[in-house]
């Protein structure tokens, strides 16, 4: 157990460091105000409508990384601070939400796929642990018992949940593509503005990285305690 927790500590380190960094950059680069002098709302919808989308409406959501697009009601959700702002932070996040909504109207596959999958991840996130640590307590690590296959559900359930995290990671790094070459191909922005959201994006596409190791590390870690100890008996 104590091995869980050392990289449990190490993986919530590194993404601590990751997202204190994702900060920084949004921070710095909305001091990079945009030459055009569009807003991240407008900058959103002018997007939307460059791509024939115009069923999707675009909303103001309090918070700060809050941004989101929900498939669910068509929405564009820019956080205040996005919604309102004309800078290159700004521009990055609105274009980046907005290339989520061209996904789902071009019925990217893989956006389609992380949308099944929700459902499931949401019941498999909050049992898996519980099953694992249930079935060790039981004795999975003794051999082919009750708990052992109440470990190996918890199993298959975390893996369900990895799975959903390196899935993710296509999602939003096409996401930012699209945001990226839109912005670029409309002249948007100008070579520095433009630099500065592809940077920002970049850190913001690491968050899912270091996400999806950590999903996998925890997963190989307690498929060690279950299945390692089996085969020592």
């Amino acid at each position: 157990m104590l091995g869980y927790y050392i990289l449990i500590g190490l993986i919530a380190l590194v993404s601590f460091a990751v997202s204190s960094k994702l900060k920084s950059k949004f921070a710095e680069y909305s001091h990079l105000h945009l030459r055009n002098g569009m807003s991240g709302a407008e900058i959103a919808t002018q997007m939307l409508q460059d791509h024939g989308i115009y069923d999707v409406k675009v909303i103001s959501t309090p918070g700060q990384l809050t941004d989101h697009y929900n498939p669910a009601d068509k929405t564009v959700n820019l956080s205040e601070g996005v919604y309102n702002q004309r800078n290159a932070a700004a521009a990055a996040v609105a274009a980046h939400e907005c290339g989520h909504a061209v996904q789902h109207a071009t019925a990217y596959n893989m956006l389609q796929l992380r949308s099944q999958l929700v459902p499931i991840v949401n019941v498999s996130s909050t049992l898996s642990q519980w099953l694992i640590f249930g079935g060790l307590i039981l004795g999975a690590a003794s051999g082919l018992g009750l708990g052992f296959y109440i470990a190996v559900i918890g199993l298959v359930l975390m893996a369900i949940a990895t799975s959903f995290a390196f899935i993710t990671l296509p999602v939003e790094y096409d996401a930012s593509n699209r945001a990226l070459a839109w912005l670029k191909n409309k002249n948007m922005v100008s070579q520095q503005e433009y630099a500065g959201a592809e940077d920002a994006l970049k850190w913001a596409a690491r968050t899912y990285v270091v996400a999806a190791i950590g999903a996998l590390a925890s997963l190989l870690y307690w498929a060690l305690q279950v299945f390692g100890g089996s085969r020592d008996e």
